[in-house]
């Protein structure tokens, strides 16, 4: 006897049965560029599918449910609904479309349009033009199947008045252009009181009398380390003073708060968007020459080989005597200047100098001694464009490593790693600075330009797979010199992970650091004033308090958003440069260069130029009219008729065919219409 069951076909899933819907997670959007988003969430961050971003902007807090990928096993997001908007207003352009305004929004990674409706008098009222920069408050936010509504708030300028570039650029990552009212009443009501602060402080030492100077660039304006060095009978002396950031600014108090947020000043081609107010930035906590500061000062005791001994700590309050650039300093080394040269009272003049003197070999110890330990020297050059005084690009500074620019950061680098052995010691939790090793993998694929650039032998494969850092060190080594030495740096700089900050020591790959933080930038970077607090803490022996134990509570999500904050000023500072880079160029259209290729794409080339490190494109349609094959593995392009192969190391002529700055692009074509290049490796 059968029986039926008259609820149901029998089949679980199907038939007239009920689905049960997906679970949504909720997270946090992060708008990387246009066509790039991630999303924070309690289970971890996940990849935006293409499309998958609809109603969502940056820093949204949003819904949304997760799908594998087409053709791909890792899962993607896609955004179901908006639970809380991040922002309510934005810099955009304005634009008349009767009866229409039009909003066109600066940051690129907004990509809806936005409307002022023909009833809101505000355009009118502040007296906005075509083409001028607003700030438009959201009254209505764009959904998938309606445009935005917003009202004007404020006039911001012309474009005349304005670099839409840069402020494109501004806008785009983010970055905040103006601080609180209530952090900057705060940051005014601070008083400069160095005598109060060692009568009321019995720890702090009065340290004025030291003989110390900042060095920094010449057009440098907040002085937050100061250096100085003498021989001991058995070896040497460093002392390095921060500003005492943390003395002004409170934990959870307003300023504080704000500068969380931030994470860290961002240095753009033509303005500097500070982590603090200037009130702190270039007054009470600027080591300026001749003037009272307040400071925490690290003393490191080194033997004759720069191999450290001792260390000690302090609050203290100390005197710069000189504000030296660069520059100055290498010129006195050199001996084009003397001790009388210096801008420095005449009484302190050939003790500065000695000083000097110390630095600089301290530091040639110290980069022995640090490669020793499996330190990896990647050698880097930092253009920067110069601007007159109306913000035009007017040329390229390349900055190299110099005697003074080694002196300054082996000091920091020594007073880094001194201040995070002592808080790892004391088991204190700080904000360490992190680099862990790169992957097998990640080298595996740099291993076949290596190979091809000569780089590379069969005896020094293991090595170099196993990130042996002195593998690491003897390929740059080899390239060190050589047409080559641009893009073996590069290609094994791309093979790193990134430094994080966490808030554990999980020591300094690159570095070979067992232990590593950030302390001697604090009016600039956050975790510096983190670290500041936690060794304050340990001086006193007040681990317990209460600032401290929530300090401590927070620091995983301190350290994550200070990675986070530190990419995207990364990222801005490069696109403000680009963007002054290309505005340079667009005058040189027409003009011939020299390069080397320096990377390769299927469309094309890119070729940094040898004295400005300009970096342009240079397409595939003009390396001749044929067919070219693109290795992803080796990077080049061969063309299929002529057989010639087109790779990175190549040095090439190129001419300069058009910029576009606000994408700070730069074009090339090959100079004299023909395939000219030498094999540089």
């Amino acid at each position: 006897m059968s029986v039926r069951h008259s609820h149901g076909s029998g089949r679980r899933g199907r038939g007239t049965g009920v689905r049960k819907p997906k679970a949504l997670l909720t997270g946090t959007l992060r708008v990387v560029r246009p066509g790039l988003a991630t999303v924070h969430t309690a289970e971890g961050d996940f990849v935006v599918a293409r499309g998958g971003l609809r109603e969502g902007m940056d820093g949204d807090e949003v819904r949304l449910s997760l799908a594998r990928g087409h053709g791909s096993k890792e899962r993607v997001a896609y955004v179901q609904g908006v639970v809380a908007r991040a922002r309510n207003e934005f810099l955009g352009s304005y634009e008349e479309a009767d009866p229409l305004g039009v909003v066109l929004p600066l940051d690129g990674r907004i990509t809806h349009d936005f409307f002022v409706l023909p009833q809101d008098q505000s355009a009118r009222r502040l007296g906005v033009g075509q083409g001028d920069v607003v700030e438009a408050r959201i009254l209505e936010y764009p959904s998938r199947h309606a445009a935005g509504v917003v009202t004007i708030a404020r006039r911001v300028g012309s474009a005349q008045e304005l670099d839409l570039d840069m402020e494109a650029v501004i806008a785009s990552h983010g970055l905040a252009t103006s601080f609180p009212e209530v952090a900057l009443r705060e940051a005014e009501s601070l008083s400069l009181d160095v005598d109060g602060a060692l009568a009321s402080d019995r720890r702090r030492r009065d340290l004025r009398s030291h003989v110390t100077v900042t060095i920094d660039p010449a057009d440098a304006r907040d002085f937050d380390d100061a250096v100085g060095a003498r021989r001991t009978p058995d070896g040497f002396e460093l002392e390095v003073h921060i500003a005492d950031v943390s003395h002004y600014v409170r934990w959870n108090s307003s300023m504080d708060v704000e500068a969380r947020q931030r994470g860290c000043s961002c240095y753009l081609a033509d303005r500097v968007l500070p982590m603090l107010p200037e009130r702190l930035c270039n007054g009470l906590c600027s080591l300026r020459p001749d003037e009272d500061r307040l400071a925490m000062s690290v003393f490191v005791s080194l033997d004759e080989r720069g191999e450290p001994r001792a260390t000690e700590a302090c609050c203290s309050a100390v005197r710069s005597r000189a504000r030296l650039s660069y520059d100055e300093v290498d010129a006195l080394l050199e001996g084009r200047i003397s001790a009388g040269d210096l801008p420095a009272a005449r009484g302190d003049q050939g003790a500065i100098v000695e000083s000097l003197g110390v630095l600089d070999q301290i530091a040639r110890l110290r980069v022995e001694r640090r490669r020793e330990r499996g330190a990896i020297d990647f050698q880097t050059r930092e253009a920067k464009v110069t601007l007159d005084q109306e913000g035009h690009p007017t040329g390229v500074r390349v900055r190299a490593r110099t005697r003074a620019t080694a002196l300054v950061e082996e000091a920091m680098l020594l007073a880094n790693e001194a201040v995070a052995d002592m808080l790892s010691s004391g088991g204190i939790a700080t904000a360490y600075r992190v680099h862990e090793q790169p992957t097998h993998e990640d080298l595996a694929a740099a291993l076949p330009i290596l190979r091809e650039l000569g780089l590379v032998h069969a005896e020094e494969v293991a090595g170099l797979l196993a990130a042996d850092p002195h593998s690491i060190q003897g390929v740059l080594d080899a390239a060190r010199g050589t047409t080559a030495e641009v893009l073996a740096n590069a290609v094994l700089l791309r093979a790193q992970r990134r430094a994080v900050y966490l808030p554990h020591n999980d020591g300094h790959y690159a570095l070979g650091a067992p232990a590593y933080c950030h302390f001697t930038s604090p009016i600039r970077r956050y975790p510096d004033l983190v670290v500041h607090r936690s060794l304050k803490a340990l001086l006193a022996g007040a681990r317990a308090g209460r600032d401290v134990a929530q300090m401590e509570c927070e620091l995983p999500q301190i350290c994550r958003s200070c990675s986070e904050r530190e990419r995207v000023a990364d990222a801005a500072e490069r696109d403000s440069q680009k963007v002054k880079m290309a505005q340079l160029f667009s005058d040189k259209v027409g003009q011939d260069f020299s390069g080397v290729v320096v990377g390769c794409e299927r469309y094309g080339l890119f070729v940094m130029l040898d004295q400005s490190c300009a970096e342009g494109l240079l397409p595939v349609r003009e390396l001749g009219d044929e067919w070219f094959s693109f290795d992803q593995e080796l990077l080049t392009l061969t063309g299929e008729e002529s057989g010639r192969v087109w790779r990175p190391g190549m040095r090439v002529a190129v001419t300069v065919t058009g910029a576009k700055p606000s994408r700070g692009q730069i074009d090339f074509a090959l100079a004299g219409g023909g395939p000219r290049a030498t094999e540089g490796c």
